[in-house]
């Protein structure tokens, strides 16, 4: 792992903290990693995408990876100041952060979707990387391994309340992404798309949002309170009640018109959202 990147061997075959350098060989590749990825990086050329939006990176980046995810970067020259913390999911076990580390979404952003900090942000990292060297160099005694996880663990909390500001920053930058979703759902409706592919997924609506899925859930999240899978839901089950109001289509007609494979999974679906059958909803409305 170390040697040709001109890094030191790690000190524990299960955790590894290692610093970037100038002719870091790790720009313009893509790879995969058998331990979760913590990296922050100052970069000195090449840029990041936000979708369409090109972001300043005067500041420094973090972007997070798990297991076997690929990794790709390109065009990018990094300073020195800069550092990699990696950790192999068996290092985690018999720790709370074994399950919690897959609460935190960002670990399945793409690499472009990165947390941007702010010079006061950069200044909390640094103060939690170096109480995690200063422990992983010194004396590492049974207490090492709890003190490095409790460390990481609140990296991990601050990066999400530093995503859920970069949320709100972007949206002013870029617009509301419920919007874009929106008009992009409601394409999908209006020029009949839905009949030939079906319903409308999550991977199909980030696609054309030039985003990630996990991002886009998030994103979504913070501005509506709501997945983007519910939205999905709540738009569908909004046509279909325009369609039963007009009373001229049966229910299972509407059913295929939006692009549901069974009756049976969109009467599901109907009555979860609004505690009712279609067919009851039909039947009220034109009584």
């Amino acid at each position: 792992m170390s040697l040709e990147n001109q890094w030191p061997l790690p000190e524990h075959p299960l955790f590894h903290i290692l610093g970037t350098m100038k002719d870091c060989k790790l720009g313009n590749r893509e790879f995969t990693s058998d331990c979760y990825l913590i990296a922050f990086k100052k970069i000195k050329a090449g840029h990041i995408m936000y979708g369409r939006t090109r972001y300043d990176h005067e500041n420094g980046s973090m972007f997070f990876a798990k297991p076997r995810q690929i990794i790709e970067m390109k065009g990018l020259e990094f300073e020195e100041e800069g550092f990699m913390l990696l950790i192999h999911e068996d290092y985690l076990n018999g720790h709370e952060l074994h399950h919690a580390i897959e609460q935190y979404g960002f670990f399945d952003y793409e690499t472009d979707e990165a947390l941007h900090l702010s010079p006061k942000e950069e200044s909390v990292i640094w103060e939690l990387h170096d109480n995690i060297q200063n422990e992983y160099n010194n004396n590492p005694d049974e207490y090492s391994r709890g003190i490095i996880l409790g460390h990481i663990a609140s990296i991990l909390r601050y990066c999400q309340r530093y995503f859920k500001r970069q949320f709100i920053d972007r949206r002013q930058l870029s617009g509301k992404t419920v919007s874009r979703f929106n008009e992009v759902l409601k394409n999908y409706l209006g020029n009949h798309i839905i009949k030939e592919q079906g319903l409308p997924t999550v991977n199909y609506m980030a696609e054309q949002l030039f985003i990630s899925p996990r991002y886009m859930s998030d994103l979504l999240k913070q501005e509506t309170g709501k997945t983007a899978m519910e939205l999905i839901h709540l738009t569908l089950i909004s046509e279909a009640k325009n369609l039963l109001k007009l009373g001229e289509k049966t229910v299972s007609e509407i059913a295929y018109e939006l692009g549901f494979e069974s009756t049976s999974y969109f009467n599901r679906l109907f009555r979860k959202n609004t505690g009712t059958t279609p067919l009851e909803f039909k039947k009220n409305r034109l009584n």
